[in-house]
């Protein structure tokens, strides 16, 4: 008997892995395509085009009204299944419009207002909010980090598979050393735990799971912050094991303490980097410092923070305040 052929969102989940790409953009491709495909009647991707391409994605931009970078994913997930799972010559892409993201400055908090956000929290969630702030790391990273990443005598941090899949350091604050060994302490007890049990392994980046898989349950590869609701299965291979503190934890704890603090100003965990870099150049580091501290590729990204140092005015007196 012949196996029938995969299923089309089985062989994007394939392209996907075969690529080392991440769960999450894993995820997205596969709803993407999903939906495209329910979107023009359930028709096979194979029977359609340019012309389908462009209406899905001015539907989402006229009909949803979905942010640029939404439609920017979308537009790549549609790229990624014509070209690398259809392996289809792609000489219409170019009529494909690709969406502007419109140029805003980021929302940066005070350093009074930093201050009062933390008050408003406690534990492991307080702990994860300051590294964010204090490093500068985003909030996935921050929770990704392992223990071997961590440098006490240095004072630094390295983040692995960044962005752009790059690794950078960035600093370790003082004022955080000794409740992260707190935390340490924690995540030991809870991976001994695991040990006793007959688990302990953490997922390994796919090249170094084939190449030292016992490292799975090394104490150097575990998670600083790991999960303290319990273990999860992979949704990949299936293994149970123990995940990270989802990020979602983190926006929501971050969400109700500005809210308990006053604070007006839309604020999420990523604010707190915008607040790292922001407060670094108006401490007197130069902008090629924070750009390394924050992974940025090209130091114009790292620019826009120079726009908000002397926001509300630019450093400019106001002929009122002159007269007043």
């Amino acid at each position: 008997m012949v196996n029938p052929p995969p299923r089309l969102l089985d062989r994007v989940r394939a392209a996907a892995r075969v690529r080392n790409m991440a769960l999450r953009t894993e995820q997205a491709y596969v709803d993407w395509i999903r939906r495209f495909i329910l979107f023009h009647g359930k028709r096979h991707p194979d029977e359609m085009g340019a012309e389908e391409v462009a209406a899905f994605l001015s539907h989402l931009a006229i009909d949803r009204n979905v942010a640029a970078s939404t439609q920017n994913q979308a537009k790549a997930a549609l790229i990624f299944l014509y070209q690398k799972v259809l392996e289809r010559d792609l000489p219409w892409l170019s009529e494909v419009v690709q969406a502007k993201r419109a140029k805003r400055l980021p929302v940066v908090l005070t350093p009074r207002e930093v201050r009062e956000l933390l008050l408003q929290l406690s534990g492991t969630n307080w702990l994860v909010v300051s590294l964010l702030y204090g490093t500068g790391m985003r909030v996935l990273e921050g929770l990704k980090l392992r223990i071997k990443d961590i440098d006490f005598e240095q004072r630094a941090i390295t983040v692995r598979q960044a962005k752009g899949n790059k690794d950078r350091v960035t600093v370790l604050p003082e004022n955080l050393i000794l409740p992260l060994q707190a935390q340490l302490e924690r995540a030991r007890a809870l991976h001994q735990r695991d040990l006793d049990q007959g688990f302990g392994a953490v997922y390994l980046p796919a090249a170094y799971s084939v190449k030292a898989p016992s490292a799975a349950k090394s104490w150097g590869w575990q998670y600083v912050f790991p999960s303290p609701v319990g273990r999860s299965r992979d949704p990949r291979s299936g293994a149970e094991r123990r995940h990270h503190i989802l990020p979602e934890t983190i926006q929501k704890a971050v969400k109700l303490a500005a809210a308990r603090a006053g604070i007006s100003k839309q604020v999420s965990p990523h604010v707190l980097r915008h607040s790292f870099a922001t407060h670094l150049l108006q401490s007197g580091y130069d902008i090629r410092t924070v750009q390394e501290l924050l992974g940025h590729k090209d130091v114009a990204t790292t620019m826009i923070y120079t726009h908000v140092l002397n926001r509300g005015g630019r450093g400019v007196l106001s002929p009122f305040d002159q007269i007043a």
